[in-house]
């Protein structure tokens, strides 16, 4: 395992996606992370669908290539471990509720006392401090209350009192964290080189999904624009049309914005839309949309291809993108290149595929680890590092002070 971050050791106490997403950043660019997990039942990402040989795929997906040891933090010998570990951690990472590591005396105010330049970043919903401290979240219930998902469905325009048709849809909260925790601790990190001293990190899904939001300025301003010209650039309007080949292919940007309108007019050469009354303004391009549409997909229809209909919409500088499944993506000639996927033994002889890396460094190798252990199957190796005895560590599974287990 190398890349940029190869020396740096990362004790990471996170489950199941938004701290696992963060971690599994750092291991892929070279980073050592060693996971933390119970004893009895680990990361309930372990737990998810599908599975196959020793793994769930979900788990593999945020969690290979780090090291994994299974205590008790209970029981003091479990502690003692934990802070052998983190006295030379460059990182310590936890998405815990807060206030749940200080029990045990792994907070960052007792950690720094011994090590003073580590960063130590934590994750949840709402902060580690403030009204909504202790509240749990996940993904959807941020969504909700932070006005993703309101924006959602006023976008696509589904009635604000039909709960029954309202659904949350993938964890974008989750993972835009895990991103932004990534930044803010590697920024810390080259500080702490600079100066010696290490510091904490709060970092909040519900401020994330605020500060990721495109349409943020306008709905903090409580301003629509669901009469006249669409925001952020029309591309969340962006229309989907269908060629007379059958394929279903979208063109980024919609032509209810004034100055991308006029490009759809040009690249499928009907200046006289424009001086057509009914389209003359954004309000206007809404109320007969669907006659304008009608337009833009006769003009597709007259298309052999996508590659000819792409050729002209980039004239205009607009582009095209073909619907189609990941999988067919990902195993088509660019997936091939990129090598956008990895394959990963299951521990019984099958194959997991995960993405591959989504960055390329001109001079820093970057080959991320492909080591994937069961729960506490690490446990062994991680404390003869550490310097304990077979003996002591014997000692340990016998008190149930470490144990290994497939979950």
């Amino acid at each position: 395992m190398t890349g940029p971050l190869e020396g740096i050791k990362v004790v990471d106490f996170t489950r199941v996606l938004a701290g696992p997403h963060f971690t599994k950043m750092l291991s892929d660019m070279g980073a050592q992370v060693i996971k933390i997990e119970h004893p009895e039942t680990g990361d309930l990402a372990r737990l998810g669908k599908p599975i196959s040989g020793n793994f769930s795929h979900y788990f593999v997906q945020q969690n290979i290539g780090k090291k994994c040891i299974s205590l008790d933090l209970n029981m003091p010998e479990g502690r003692e471990i934990v802070k052998k570990l983190c006295k030379d951690a460059d990182i310590i990472a936890e998405n815990f509720r807060p206030g749940t590591l200080a029990a045990f005396d792994l907070d960052y105010e007792n950690i720094k006392l011994f090590n003073k330049k580590v960063v130590y970043v934590s994750i949840s919903g709402y902060g580690q401090e403030g009204p909504l401290r202790g509240r749990a979240a996940f993904a959807p219930t941020i969504h909700a209350e932070c006005g993703t998902a309101y924006t959602k469905f006023k976008h696509v325009r589904t009635d604000l009192k039909d709960y029954n048709n309202m659904q949350s849809d993938f964890s974008h909260a989750d993972v835009y964290t895990g991103l932004e925790a990534a930044v803010s601790c590697l920024a810390a990190l080259y500080n702490s080189e600079k100066s010696g001293k290490g510091q904490h990190i709060d970092v909040s899904l519900a401020a994330t999904m605020i500060a990721v939001n495109e349409r943020a300025h306008a709905e903090l301003a409580g301003i629509d624009d669901r009469d006249g010209e669409p925001f952020a650039l029309s591309a969340p309007d962006s229309p989907y049309i269908k060629l007379s080949t059958g394929e279903i292919v979208v063109i980024a940007a919609s032509p209810i914005l004034g100055i991308v309108f006029t490009r759809y007019a040009r690249m499928m050469r009907r200046l006289d839309l424009l001086e057509n009354p009914i389209y003359k303004t954004a309000k206007l391009r809404r109320k007969n949309y669907k006659k304008l549409m009608k337009e833009v997909n006769d003009w597709a229809s007259t298309f052999r291809s996508v590659e000819d209909l792409e050729a002209q919409v980039g004239e205009v500088g607009l582009a095209v993108g073909k619907l189609r499944s990941m999988k067919d993506f990902a195993e088509g000639e660019w997936g091939k290149h990129w090598h956008v996927i990895r394959d990963i033994d299951d521990g019984k002889g099958g194959t997991i595929k995960i993405p591959g890396l989504p960055w390329k460094f001109s001079d820093t190798k970057c080959t991320p680890g492909i080591h994937m252990a069961t729960r506490g199957m690490d446990n062994k190796n991680i404390l003869k590092d550490l310097g304990y005895s077979k003996a002591e560590i014997e000692n340990f599974y016998k008190r149930d002070i470490i144990a290994e287990g497939k979950f």
